[in-house]
């Protein structure tokens, strides 16, 4: 009887031996290392930095170039007026505003709305103090206001891109620097300088403190700080919305007439 012998399966060899199977080779393009983008994104952030840093520079070179208010003559008719021995806070107004309205070359820039209307003054919030005011003129370099209280107030005057000029009309006001150790004390017809990037305590005392306030510098950045206690502390949004669209207004209007 014959015998039937198994063939061989198709993996195996002659001898029994057997092979490993084998691995697919690596793709060439996963052997090569990714080149680092490290290098390109630092290139474009120093030509950014680069590039602002021009643009910057250039803008401050030309921002006096707008500017339409000088400090000294506005120190000198509040020294007139406050001298003249009107009979109210709203005489002093007026009187100010006659003679800003006088001058040809301002009285276009100026807010057309009468001091008269309600509506026109607005309660500001800000570093913690509160005051009201009344912007005669605003633009990207400059603004012009009314600020004060009749009962007091303090709180931290910020650090802004501008100078801020603020000429007592009525009452005190008082500030130090943090290495203070006397107060400084402004009365009427003086004139408080804050430089663009001095920070300082300020003060109104309870009996109370008017005074016309120019900021000349890049207005815009300053914003933010006004603005800030009323979205996050008084959330009086109906006064940050009227605020924003009587300052966008007076912008806006010497905008269209080429004031910067």
């Amino acid at each position: 009887m014959s015998r039937t012998r198994a063939s061989p399966t198709p993996s195996s060899k002659p001898n029994g031996i057997k092979t490993a199977p084998t691995k697919p080779k690596a793709s060439s393009k996963l052997s090569q290392s990714t080149p680092s983008i490290w290098p390109r994104r630092l290139a474009l952030i120093s030509t950014a930095v680069i590039l602002i840093y021009y643009a910057v520079s250039w803008l401050e070179s030309i921002k006096s170039n707008h500017y339409i208010f000088d400090p000294k003559a506005l120190h000198a008719i509040t020294r007139e007026v406050t001298g003249a021995g009107h009979n109210s806070t709203k005489d002093v107004f007026d009187e100010i505003l006659r003679r800003l309205h006088a001058d040809d070359k301002l009285a276009p820039y100026l807010n057309s709305r009468s001091i008269d209307v309600p509506s026109e003054w607005i309660f500001n919030n800000a570093g913690g103090a509160m005051g009201s005011m009344y912007i005669i003129h605003a633009s990207i370099t400059e603004y012009l206001i009314f600020f004060g209280t009749p009962i007091g107030t303090e709180g931290h005057t910020g650090r802004h891109t501008a100078d801020d000029y603020f000429h007592i009309l009525t009452g005190e006001q008082r500030a130090f620097f943090a290495h203070g150790v006397e107060a400084e004390i402004y009365r009427p017809g003086s004139q408080h300088h804050l430089r663009r990037g001095e920070v300082k305590q300020y003060m109104m005392p309870e009996t109370g403190c008017w005074a016309l306030e120019l900021a000349q510098g890049w207005i815009p950045p300053m914003m933010p700080f006004g603005l800030a206690d009323v979205l996050f502390s008084t959330l009086d949004f109906p006064t940050f919305g009227w605020t924003a669209w009587v300052t966008a207004r007076e912008m806006l209007g010497n905008l269209l007439i080429g004031k910067f």
